[in-house]
């Protein structure tokens, strides 16, 4: 997510830091001259979804249609190198504030961004739904930054200065953000205060590195895969911290969690392989165990070079389990084809799920869903 092209929005992310993976989407942009101009995007997710036993009499299967995620993407450039976003995401219930960030470039290897965005992390959690293999919010097993922290979706509030250097092939980010939201059953700051909870009020920080030594990746945001558009061979590491960044009732704890990731993608005769993996660790300073743990993913895909009709094909498997301090491990297995009309603006795709949580009976899920961006 580089010369910051103000018609590619669908990431929520205007600027040099999109070029990699946003070139492909175009939204509508007016011109005012002087390097001046706004511009709007819009995305999509709908699914359909049978869950095992997810009927009203608990032993049917569910079938269920829904809109998983409606965005609106709105940019402006007051100058070449100051420009802004504002993106929306619908909740269920409401639409809310998804990203809000004035952004100053200096130059590819000197950015700043304020306001409200997604902080350093993971390649899933910086790759978002519309971005992941076989896409949706499946970033909740292993990759847990954005399902148990920040104000929604991930997001938080705070800046970030980030940079691409080695012609792209090294990026870095660091920021400084409000944090407090770690863990189910943790408290937001305010509620804290509320509870007269004995804690300090410490900022988190958080950072990422990243190295690519096939195709360069550069921006601040990123992809889980690029459909055999690139030749990726890389390595990430991120990592978050927080003192007294755990709050419950009973007492605070310091919060640390951090990973490695690795991405390689490579074009061959009929296709592209790609191979991903990815460790996790969190620290609640037991406060709360049960979001503290180590945690793994990985993930197996091909993308057929062969079109069939309007699109190609990209089978998936994809592994995920995260071990909780409580002894209590939660795994999910997926199995899935895409069916790639347009890159990420235009999917179909089909994934069966199978999640285990020890001491509970398995479940299963089959899901039909449509990505459509603009």
């Amino acid at each position: 997510m580089r010369t910051i092209s103000l018609h590619h929005l669908a990431r929520g992310a205007i600027g040099i830091a999109c070029l990699s993976v946003l070139q492909a989407h175009a939204g509508a942009t007016i011109s005012m001259g002087d390097d001046r101009s706004v511009s709007v995007g819009f995305g999509m997710r709908a699914s359909y979804a049978s869950i095992e036993n997810g009927a009203p009499d608990g032993s049917s299967h569910s079938n269920d249609f829904n809109l998983d995620s409606a965005r609106i993407f709105l940019g402006a450039a007051l100058t070449k190198n100051i420009k802004g976003m504002l993106n929306t995401e619908w909740d269920g219930e409401q639409i809310r504030v998804l990203d809000a960030a004035a952004m100053f470039s200096v130059s590819p290897e000197l950015n700043v961004w304020a306001g409200r965005l997604l902080s350093p992390s993971d390649r899933a959690n910086m790759a978002g739904p519309y971005y992941s293999l076989g896409g949706g919010y499946w970033a909740g097993v292993a990759s847990r930054y954005g399902y148990n922290g920040g104000i929604f979706r991930g997001r938080d509030d705070g800046v970030v200065v980030w940079g691409n250097a080695m012609d792209g092939k090294l990026g870095y980010s660091f920021g400084a953000f409000e944090g407090h939201t770690f863990g189910i059953g943790s408290l937001t700051q305010s509620q804290a205060r509320a509870a007269h909870v004995d804690a300090g009020d410490s900022l988190m920080y958080a950072g990422r590195l990243q190295l690519d030594l096939w195709d360069a990746e550069p921006g601040y945001y990123g992809t889980g895969n690029y459909l055999g558009d690139k030749d990726i061979l890389a390595f990430g590491v991120a990592a978050r911290t927080q003192k007294d960044g755990v709050l419950t009732a009973a007492r605070s704890g310091d919060y640390l969690g951090y990973n490695v990731d690795f991405l390689l993608e490579k074009k061959l005769p009929g296709g592209a392989v790609g191979v991903e993996a990815a460790w996790y660790r969190y620290d609640t300073g037991n406060v709360v165990r049960s979001e503290q743990g180590d945690a793994w993913s990985t993930g197996l895909s091909w993308v057929f070079g062969q079109a069939i009709g309007v699109g190609k094909l990209q089978p998936f498997v994809r592994l995920q389990k995260f071990a909780a301090d409580t002894g209590i491990d939660q795994r999910q297995d997926d199995v899935g084809v895409n069916y790639i009309i347009s890159g990420y603006n235009a999917q179909v795709g089909a994934v069966y799920s199978r999640t285990r949580v020890t001491g509970q009976a398995s479940n299963s899920k089959f899901v039909v869903a449509l990505q459509a961006q603009y």
